[in-house]
């Protein structure tokens, strides 16, 4: 049964080959924080923590806590990322809450999890309800959503993904 953990040194070379792995499917990196830089492991795992605590976050963004989904004990299947409040740019598409499986471990049962112990971390942070944003091609995503409680609120045109959005908005506080 695999854990949702936060970033620790002796996973980055697992969280190096997942990078690796979206990069080379030329995917979009998601969450975005797969984008951070992470030739030096010490200080990937330094901004991971600043970033949690809201420190020295670029404009326009709110404290976020990223997790890491690992089976066995080393290996990284996923990564998601909680962002503990909205701004109108996130309430509009990017919702509190982004994840992606490694390529090679999709259709596990894995982003159903992720999503679920994600969940988890947010009622312990004490948010109401989240938000989880999906393409609407993405009807695996939308599944994911949906089994873990998400109800559509709307779907809307985003010009910066060239896509639908479909916005589910998830109750954690009944």
């Amino acid at each position: 049964m695999p854990d949702l953990v936060a970033p620790r040194l002796d996973l980055v070379v697992s969280y190096r080959g997942l990078v690796d792995e979206v990069r080379l499917q030329g995917e979009k990196p998601v969450p975005f924080t797969l984008e951070y830089p992470f030739g030096d492991p010490d200080a990937l795992i330094a901004r991971f923590e600043r970033d949690r605590r809201g420190i020295d976050l670029p404009a326009g963004f709110v404290p976020h806590s990223t997790f890491w989904l690992v089976r066995g004990d080393m290996e990284i299947v996923g990564v998601s990322n909680l962002r503990h409040s909205l701004t109108p740019f996130l309430l509009r598409e990017g919702g509190n809450i982004g994840y992606g499986i490694r390529p090679s471990a999709r259709r596990n049962g894995f982003g159903r999890k992720i999503l679920k112990l994600t969940l988890s971390k947010a009622r312990e942070l004490g948010i109401p309800r989240v938000l989880v944003t999906c393409g609407k091609p993405n009807l695996g995503s939308a599944r994911i959503i949906l089994d873990n409680g998400g109800i559509l609120e709307s779907e809307e045109f985003s010009v910066e993904r060239d896509e639908v959005v479909q916005r589910y908005w998830i109750e954690l506080m009944a």
